[in-house]
């Protein structure tokens, strides 16, 4: 297949592009620089410039591929209204360019307000409506199944490798400003994770065995304690390691402590099941271990 790639570029973008030609697939990447053009043509990867705000070339890739891969999104929390709301746009336009073709469209979404605090979210929960989110791309893409679009919906954990790990990348960025690496009470709640090897891998087997409508999990591990996660910081920063107070936590994290005193776990054994996606790469803690903290 050829596959239109938002997001080509990115940390899972460019893993995922590699999985997909090294399976036999072709890849129209999305490149919104020279720099980022050139780094896909070098992995054997065709370019489209373009930019999420920029709709009708979003329009043009879509059209010019079997296939779409939804990864893109602009990761600026300061932004995050407007910038979701761009993605919402983003989704409905590729979706308007598939409508009634049968060419698959996997869209990218998370584990935030699938469960309740302690529970595992699975495949079947539901993004519950009163959830304060304003990123909507799964519930977006879904509402176009019965426009005719055959979707589907991989939800991430924290993604990492030795060089990023998702929202622990900013936990450690606020330990090196703050000089102390916190977690919030006793640091019970969790943090699903995945290798982004593995991730790519899954993105693949979505790509190749998706039924419409479905929901996947890219969880390597269900859950790992924040309390781990920032001894382990504290460790690679070589600094203090404490608790603080949940009323503490907007003060030390900012725009962080949404999420530092929160459960994101879940369960990937419906996708693992469908799909025969089995995870071989490194864990979160194994990862941040190996980590160059001197940057």
């Amino acid at each position: 297949m050829r596959v239109f790639v938002t997001g080509a570029t990115g940390f899972i973008g460019t893993p995922v592009v590699k999985e997909l030609i090294a399976a036999g697939h072709k890849v129209l990447g999305m490149a919104r620089s020279d720099e980022g053009a050139k780094s896909l043509a070098d992995i054997g990867a065709d370019v489209h410039r373009s930019s999420l705000e920029d709709i009708e070339s979003l329009r043009r890739g879509a059209a010019a591929a079997d296939a779409v891969i939804h990864l893109a999104f602009i990761h600026d929390f300061s932004n995050f209204v407007e910038n979701s709301e761009i993605d919402r746009q983003a989704i409905e336009a590729i979706g308007s360019e598939l409508a009634g073709f049968d060419r698959p469209f996997i869209a990218t979404s998370g584990l935030a307000g699938l469960a309740a605090p302690g529970q595992l979210a699975t495949e079947d929960s539901v993004i519950s409506p009163n959830f304060p989110f304003p990123r909507v791309s799964e519930q977006t893409a879904l509402a176009l199944v019965p426009k005719g679009v055959r979707v589907s919906v991989v939800r991430l954990p924290q993604v990492h490798n030795t060089v990023k790990q998702g929202l622990v990348s900013s936990a450690i960025a606020i330990a090196r400003e703050k000089g102390v690496s916190a977690y919030v009470g006793e640091g019970q709640n969790r943090l699903a994770a995945a290798n982004v090897l593995d991730v790519a891998r899954l993105y693949r087997l979505v790509l190749e065995k998706n039924e419409n409508g479905a929901k996947y999990h890219a969880v390597a591990e269900e859950g790992v304690y924040m309390r781990d996660i920032a001894k382990v910081i504290g460790r690679g920063l070589q600094m203090p390691v404490k608790s603080i107070l949940p009323e503490e936590a907007e003060a030390h994290f900012g725009w962080f402590s949404m999420f530092a005193d929160h459960d994101l776990v879940g369960s990937s054994a419906i996708t693992r099941k469908k799909l025969g996606w089995n995870p071989t790469g490194p864990g979160l803690i194994a990862d941040l271990e190996k980590m160059d903290y001197r940057g």
